[in-house]
């Protein structure tokens, strides 16, 4: 169902091929992996299942097999009278059998999912710094980024987030803006910890002030901890939150799923009125909780995403390009609702898009990411009218006119369009 729904396959369908061609050209060569993980793990299932059944003696028993062996040996009582060679060859057989088909099953593992292969390699990595709480800028401040650094350890370490350093105010939008491929989702994702390997972060601090005084220090949190601190206090829109729901549960479902683990002592009736409040807050109608996410929209199925982050009043909530996909009229009401919301439950908005203009209408300070550096910060409006950095202003320059000279727009992989003096790092743009 999963393969099925997947962009490659519905634009093969849209391009006119053919039913068949779909399956044995888009679907089946992706599912094949998996099947053969499938067939491994079923033999396996199969000889351990005969040779219990065997030893119980519920076997054939005119068949000479491994569990027929071991029952013989019992029944001979052989491991009492020290006869090891009736029950430990057959054993052995059986051991090394399971181990073998288990490592195939592992290979293909592999196979399927390419990051099992790029275990980290920590020994290229700097060693972490101590945990420790950085101290609060002030007392409207609601998290601290402070010289993170990010790394993919490959074969050639990728270097994507580069001492990066950040704060977010409490009712501030924090606009993180950026070419594809600069690094704003793996800053994004490092923050929440939801990075995996190979990416692994090699320097830095990433602090949460709680508006009780609090500081914690989310990169020393253990997996509990870190399990209760997201989403109740730091929530995330991912990019491309559309497909983000699950097709085989309803809404309702998903969104009791968050109330039912972090908030047990909800009773079944308090945690559906929540689900009600929640979806009516971003205008979706509450009767849509009995509907499966195929039966609605590609603005409902955002506004219900943006829903499950705003469900238990983080205090923070990070917008990883939540409105790429909609058109303008859908972008802006949800936009407009989630700074309503902001305005009303006070909650920092970390915002992250490659549309520059967007975010200098929205946003209260701006940050500008290039190479995994941030290269200026400052106020939306400020950096409007003064803008610092040398790459700042040729993305101010490249917006398009609607009379004149059509501009000069930049190209990372085009030397002549990088400010003066600058060149392409090794290995491109990420």
């Amino acid at each position: 169902l999963s393969v099925r729904n997947r962009d490659y396959v519905l634009a093969s369908r849209v391009g006119g091929e053919r039913s068949w061609r779909v399956v044995v050209v888009e679907i089946l060569p992706n599912l094949l992996p998996l099947l053969a993980s499938q067939f491994v793990f079923s033999v396996i299932a199969a000889v351990l299942s005969e040779a219990g059944l065997s030893f119980l003696g519920l076997g054939a028993s005119n068949s000479a097999t491994l569990g027929t062996m071991l029952n013989y040996a019992q029944n001979g009582f052989a491991l009492e009278r020290g006869a090891w060679w009736w029950f430990v060859p057959p054993g052995m057989v059986i051991a090394l059998f399971g181990c073998g088909l288990a490592l195939i099953n592992f290979s293909i593992d592999e196979i399927i999912n390419p990051r099992l292969r790029d275990v980290p390699r920590r020994g290229r990595a700097e060693p972490p710094p101590e945990a420790h709480p950085v101290p609060r800028p002030n007392a409207e401040t609601v998290l601290t980024v402070r010289d993170l650094s990010v790394t993919y350890q490959v074969d050639r370490p990728v270097h994507a987030v580069r001492s990066v350093s950040l704060a977010l105010r409490r009712g501030e939008i924090l606009g993180l803006a950026g070419e594809s491929g600069c690094g704003k989702t793996t800053l994004a994702y490092a923050v929440n910890r939801l990075h995996r390997p190979p990416a692994e972060i090699t320097a830095g601090t990433v602090t949460f002030h709680d508006r009780n005084g609090d500081d914690v220090d989310v990169l020393a949190l253990g997996t509990e901890q870190l399990r209760a601190f997201r989403w109740s206090e730091l929530s995330m829109v991912f990019q491309g939150a559309m497909n983000a729901l699950n097709p085989v549960l309803t809404i309702r479902a998903q969104l009791e799923d968050v109330l039912t683990t972090h908030r047990p002592q909800l009773s079944r009736r308090q945690r559906r009125a929540r689900c009600r409040e929640v979806l009516t807050l971003v205008g979706v109608d509450p009767r849509r909780l009995r509907a499966y996410p195929h039966e609605l929209s590609g603005g409902m199925r955002q506004r219900v995403m943006i829903a499950m982050a705003l469900l238990l009043d983080p205090q923070i909530v990070i917008l990883d390009e939540p409105t790429t996909a909609l058109d303008v009229v859908v972008q802006r009401g949800i936009l407009r609702e989630i700074f309503r919301f902001r305005d009303e439950l006070r909650f920092g908005v970390l915002f992250i898009t490659h549309d520059l203009p967007l975010l200098l209408e929205v946003s209260d300070r701006i940050a500008i990411m290039r190479n995994g550096e941030i290269v200026e910060n400052a106020p939306a409006a400020q950096m409007l009218a003064e803008p610092r950095h040398p790459y700042t202003r040729h993305l101010l320059n490249s917006f398009p006119s609607l009379t004149g000279e059509r501009g000069h727009f930049i190209r990372s992989s085009d030397p002549e369009a990088l400010p003066a003096g600058e060149a392409i790092p090794p290995g491109g743009i990420r």
